[in-house]
C-alpha cells in the first residue's frame, strides 16, 4: 500500500491535480480512494500524512470542491463498515 501512494504521489508531484492546474478525470478516478486512509491507519499502520503528505493535500484540495464533498464517503462510516465486513466474515 505505501509503495501504490508514494507511487501517486511521484506522479502528482508538485501540481495541485494530476492533470495540472485544473481538476480533471484522473482526479475523480482516484479521489474516492481518499476514504480510505482512515482504514489504512487502523488496519495496517499506514498514516497517510506521514507517507504521502503531498496526496493527502491534493485529497483536501479535492473536498474542497462541493461536487466531491457531496460525493465521497465518511471515512469513519467506512471504517464501521470494514469492520462490520471483518466479523461477518470473521477475517482476523
Amino acid at each position: 500500500m505505501v509503495q501504490a501512494l508514494t507511487t501517486l504521489e511521484a506522479e502528482l508531484g508538485d501540481r495541485d491535480y494530476f492533470g495540472g492546474e485544473a481538476f480533471g478525470f484522473v482526479d475523480v478516478a482516484l479521489v474516492p480512494f481518499t476514504a480510505w486512509f482512515h482504514a489504512y491507519e487502523k488496519f495496517g499502520g499506514v498514516v497517510a500524512e506521514e507517507v504521502c503528505p503531498r496526496l493527502v493535500a491534493w485529497a483536501h484540495r479535492c473536498k474542497e470542491r462541493n461536487s466531491v464533498a457531496l460525493a465521497i464517503a465518511d471515512p469513519h462510516k467506512l471504517y464501521d463498515f470494514v469492520l462490520y465486513l471483518k466479523q461477518k466474515f470473521g477475517a482476523k
